[in-house]
């Protein structure tokens, strides 16, 4: 696969990002300036995770109008594949690409720690590759990452397939007590409705390479990578 790192003032995952796709998984990784109008031709777009522009305003706020985030758009709507990353869920969400939007974690401070994932698994979701029995141990570092959609959203998002991810403890059992972030419902990522475009807070690509002794990240984006091949 092609696949393209979109990179902000402030992005500082890019790198990790670049290395997982293109050092481990064996993908031709090329890099997307902020400022680019338009896009090569891609497989798939990754938006990092970092602090665009410093988080002024709020976190992804001022990325939605940078200049490539016009041709994202138009690629998303041509059922283009994406993946944003911590603050490149932020992003997607500012800029109306995924539903709902990330606030300030309650408790209001920075949390970076590991924590454990449930996936959500269905055969026509992009989690289908994964066991929904065995969470997945997957770092955070946010400190607006508090998962919030109203109602009626959320019954969208469950009808439809969109929530993929949710924290849970080391047995895959979800509660508030293991919630890191104050996300409702525990919600750790989606997808859009025709799951091209997947938003999570947590950072797989930190977890792909047993020299970080861990890959259930890889794991991650494998069957994220597969399901997109077939759509």
């Amino acid at each position: 696969m092609k696949i393209g790192v979109v990179v902000f003032p402030g992005s500082n995952c890019d790198r990790d990002a670049e290395y997982c796709f293109g050092s481990i998984m064996g993908h031709d990784v090329v890099r997307l300036w902020h400022k680019e109008a338009t896009l090569p031709s891609l497989d798939l777009v990754v938006i990092p995770g970092g602090f665009s522009y410093g988080d002024y305003l709020r976190s992804g706020a001022l990325a939605r109008f940078s200049p490539i985030m016009e041709a994202v758009s138009a690629y998303a709507e041509a059922d283009g594949k994406i993946l944003g990353i911590c603050n490149g869920f932020q992003v997607l969400c500012e800029a109306g690409l995924l539903p709902g939007a990330l606030r300030m974690n309650s408790p209001k401070r920075f949390v970076c720690k590991n924590i454990n994932l449930l996936p959500e698994v269905k055969h026509n979701m992009p989690t289908a590759g994964l066991d929904p029995t065995r969470p997945l141990l997957i770092p955070i570092a946010h400190g607006e990452g508090s998962y919030y959609a109203d109602r009626d959203t959320l019954s969208a998002l469950r009808v439809n397939g969109q929530i993929l991810f949710r924290y849970c403890d080391a047995d895959g059992k979800v509660s508030d007590t293991v919630n890191p972030n104050g996300s409702v419902d525990n919600i750790a990522g989606i997808s859009s409705k025709n799951h091209c475009v997947v938003g999570m807070m947590p950072h797989p690509e930190r977890a792909c390479d047993a020299k970080q002794g861990n890959t259930d990240g890889l794991k991650l984006l494998q069957s994220l990578l597969r399901f997109w091949a077939k759509v």
